[in-house]
C-alpha cells in the first residue's frame, strides 16, 4: 500500500500549509519545553533539600503522573471530537461536545482527588511500603497537597485542547508560559524563603494550576473563537454525546492509566534498589521527557490536524500529514536527544546530585540517545495521527499489551532474576518502544485506521 494517493489531494485547497502547521505545533513545542525546564527546575530545587525529598516527589510524581495521563487522554478525546466537528463545519455540535467534555472532566477528576485524599497514605504505603520512614513522610505531604490541584489540572487540560482543536495553540501556550513563571517563583519563595521543603513546592504546583483554570474558563466564553462555552453551572449531562465522546477518552484513559500502572510497577522496582537509583531514575525521567519533547508537540498538532482532515472527508490529505509531521518529528527527536546528552552532566552538577547517582543517570542517558531516534516516534508519535481518526482501541489493546509484556514484565524480571541494577529497566523500556513502532507502521500501513470516523 502506497503511504499516500497524490493524485487524490487537492493541493491548492490543503486545509494546512506549511505556514499553518508552523503556527500550531511551535507553541505546542515552546509549551512543552518550557514545562518540562520546569520540571527540572523543581527537580533541582527539591534536591537541595536532601536526597529524602527528591526521591520523595519522584515517587509521588509517578502516581501524579498517571493522574495526568487520564486527564490527558480526556483532552486527547476532546481535541479528536471537535476537530472533527470543526472540520465538518459543525461548530454547533463542537461547542455543545465542550460543555459535555468540561462536565465529565470535572466529575472525574474530582472524584479521583476525593478518593485520593481519603485513601492517601495507605495508597502510598501500598505502592511504597519498602522505602525509608522520612521518604515516606515527604511523599505523604507532597501528595495530599498536590492532589487537591487535579480538578484544576484536568479542566485546563480540557480547555487548551478545544483551543487546539480549532488551530489555536498560541492562547494555551501563553498561559502555561505564565503558569510556570508563577509556579518556579513560588517554589523559590515557599521552598528557600519560608523553608517549607516538599509542601512548598506541591503548594506552587496548586497555584500554578489554579491560575491556568481560572484564565481559560474566562476566556472561552468570549463569543468571537471557534470553540465557545458559556454559562458553565446551567451545563447539563447529555448522555449521548458523552458516551460518543467516552467512546475516544475511554480508551485513550485506559491506554495511558496502564501506562503510567506499568510505570508505577517499574518505580517500585526501582525503590528496591536503593535512594540512589531512585534519585538517578528521577533525574532520568526527567531528560527523556526532555528529548520527547519534539516528537510529543508534533503528535498534539497532528491529532487537530487529522482530525479535521477526517471530519471533511479528506483520508488521503491525513496520510499525507501523518507522513509529513512524522518525518519532521524524526528529525526533530534526533536532535533534542543529542542536546539531552551535551547538557546532561552540567545538569547533574548543578543539580548537586551525588557522584554516583549522576554517573548512572549519565549512563543511562547514552543509552536513550542511541535507542530513541530510531524508534520512538513509530512508537508514540504515530499513534496520535491514529487516534485521531478514531482508531483508539486497537492503540489501547497493543499499548498496553506491549508495554506489560516489555516495559513492565521483562524489566522487573531482568532486576529481580538477575540484578541487572538501574540499566535492566530501561532495556524492558527499549524493547517496548520497538515493538510499538513495528505494530503501529503496520497498522498505519494497512489503512484500517481509516474506518472510524466518530463525529
Amino acid at each position: 500500500m502506497k503511504l499516500y494517493e497524490k493524485k487524490q489531494i487537492d493541493w491548492k485547497n490543503i486545509l494546512f500549509d506549511n505556514k499553518t502547521l508552523l503556527w500550531l505545533i511551535l507553541p505546542i513545542i515552546i509549551e512543552q519545553f518550557l514545562n518540562s525546564l520546569m520540571g527540572m527546575v523543581d527537580t533541582m530545587m527539591v534536591s537541595t533539600v536532601g536526597s529524602e525529598a527528591i526521591s520523595a516527589v519522584s515517587l509521588v510524581d509517578s502516581i501524579n503522573n498517571l493522574v495526568i495521563q487520564i486527564f490527558s487522554a480526556m483532552a486527547a478525546g476532546a481535541t479528536i471530537i471537535c476537530s472533527q466537528y470543526i472540520g465538518s463545519g459543525n461548530r454547533k455540535e463542537s461547542n455543545r461536545a465542550a460543555g459535555q467534555v468540561l462536565l465529565t472532566v470535572f466529575v472525574i477528576s474530582l472524584s479521583i482527588a476525593v478518593l485520593c485524599i481519603l485513601g492517601g497514605e495507605r495508597l502510598l504505603r501500598l505502592l511504597f511500603g519498602t522505602v525509608k520512614n522520612s521518604v515516606m513522610e515527604n511523599s505523604l505531604v507532597y501528595f495530599m497537597i498536590t492532589v487537591i490541584s487535579y480538578p484544576f489540572l484536568a479542566l485546563f487540560s480540557a480547555g487548551a485542547a478545544f483551543y487546539r482543536a480549532s488551530g489555536n495553540s498560541k492562547f494555551p501556550t501563553k498561559v502555561s508560559i505564565v503558569s510556570n513563571v508563577i509556579n518556579v517563583t513560588a517554589n523559590a519563595l515557599f521552598i528557600y524563603g519560608f523553608k517549607w521543603g516538599v509542601a512548598g513546592a506541591a503548594f506552587a504546583t496548586l497555584l500554578s494550576r489554579i491560575f491556568c483554570t481560572v484564565v481559560i474558563f474566562y476566556c472561552l466564553r468570549k463569543p468571537r473563537q471557534t470553540i465557545v462555552v458559556r454559562d458553565y453551572l446551567k451545563i447539563r449531562p447529555d448522555i449521548p454525546l458523552i458516551l460518543t465522546i467516552m467512546a475516544i477518552g475511554v480508551p485513550s484513559g485506559i491506554e495511558n492509566g496502564m501506562f503510567q500502572f506499568g510505570k508505577l510497577a517499574v518505580q517500585s522496582t526501582v525503590s528496591t534498589l536503593g535512594t540512589t537509583a531512585m534519585s538517578a531514575q528521577a533525574m532520568t525521567n526527567i531528560f527523556e521527557n526532555v528529548n520527547g519533547i519534539f516528537g510529543n508537540s508534533v503528535g498534539i498538532g497532528l491529532m487537530t490536524v487529522v482530525g479535521q482532515c477526517i471530519g471533511a472527508s479528506r483520508k488521503e490529505e491525513a496520510k499525507y500529514y501523518i507522513v509529513k509531521l512524522m518525518g519532521i518529528a524524526g528529525i526533530g527527536t534526533l536532535i533534542s536527544c543529542l542536546f539531552v546528552l551535551a547538557i546532561t552532566k552540567p545538569v547533574t552538577w548543578l543539580a548537586g546530585m551525588e557522584i554516583e547517582a549522576a554517573q548512572m543517570c549519565f549512563e543511562l542517558v547514552v543509552a536513550m540517545t542511541v535507542v530513541k531516534p530510531l524508534v520512538w516516534v513509530g512508537a508514540f508519535g504515530l499513534p496520535y495521527g491514529l487516534r485521531a481518526a478514531g482508531d483508539v482501541k486497537f492503540s489501547m489493546i497493543a499499548s498496553v499489551s506491549v508495554m506489560w509484556g516489555c516495559r513492565v514484565a521483562l524489566g522487573i524480571f531482568l532486576v529481580r532474576m538477575f540484578h541487572f541494577g538501574l540499566m535492566a529497566v530501561w532495556v524492558g523500556m527499549f524493547a517496548d518502544w520497538i515493538v510499538r513502532a513495528v505494530i503501529f507502521t503496520i497498522r498505519f500501513m494497512n489503512g484500517k485506521w481509516l474506518n472510524y470516523k466518530m463525529s
